[in-house]
């Protein structure tokens, strides 16, 4: 299950990393067709959903690698099972709201493709395609979480959580 679920948080960081180029391919794109004198309508949207998605599809891999951002003040001055309780507290908390976050971006995908909506540029983009990778990227996240709340949960010693600047 831990090979699967690594290979599952490295999968969403290559599709990260593939929609930054795609937003490197859409800004050259912008660029060489306005300095060519030739239009291409959309890449302006594109770019963004392109960000879009490196952004939600970089969610699980970076929380797996302890590099998401967390106020460690309290959390640094207990010890033992206080610690813990903390600890897992907190990550119950994040996983109930990666929970709620995946569900209702599933729905907005969803609803999106039930009312055929589209995006008001020109590109006229179905909205349900550019909002795959967020419900994607959100689903993963929450997977993450409930794999950190159950590393948590059935390890004795206390969590190692890097400070800020401090790289392994």
């Amino acid at each position: 299950m831990r090979n699967f679920l690594d290979g599952l948080y490295a999968s969403c960081a290559w599709l990260a990393g593939l929609s930054m180029i795609g937003v490197l391919a859409m800004v050259l794109l912008s660029i060489v067709s306005r300095q060519m004198g030739f239009s291409a309508p959309g890449v302006d949207a594109y770019a963004g959903y392109a960000m879009a998605g490196a952004g939600f599809f970089a969610l699980a891999a970076t929380l797996q690698r302890n590099e998401h951002i967390r106020v460690t003040l309290v959390l640094g001055m207990l010890k033992g099972k206080a610690h813990k309780a903390l600890d897992v507290a907190a990550l119950l908390i994040a996983t109930l709201l990666s929970a709620f976050l995946a569900f209702y971006s599933a729905r907005l995908v969803w609803q999106s493709w039930l009312y055929e909506d589209i995006s008001v540029g020109i590109d006229a983009t179905p909205l349900w395609i550019p909002q795959i990778p967020m419900a994607i990227g959100t689903a993963v996240f929450c997977i993450a979480f409930v794999d950190r709340l159950l590393v948590t949960l059935l390890t004795r010693h206390e969590p190692a959580h890097r400070e800020i600047g401090h790289h392994e």
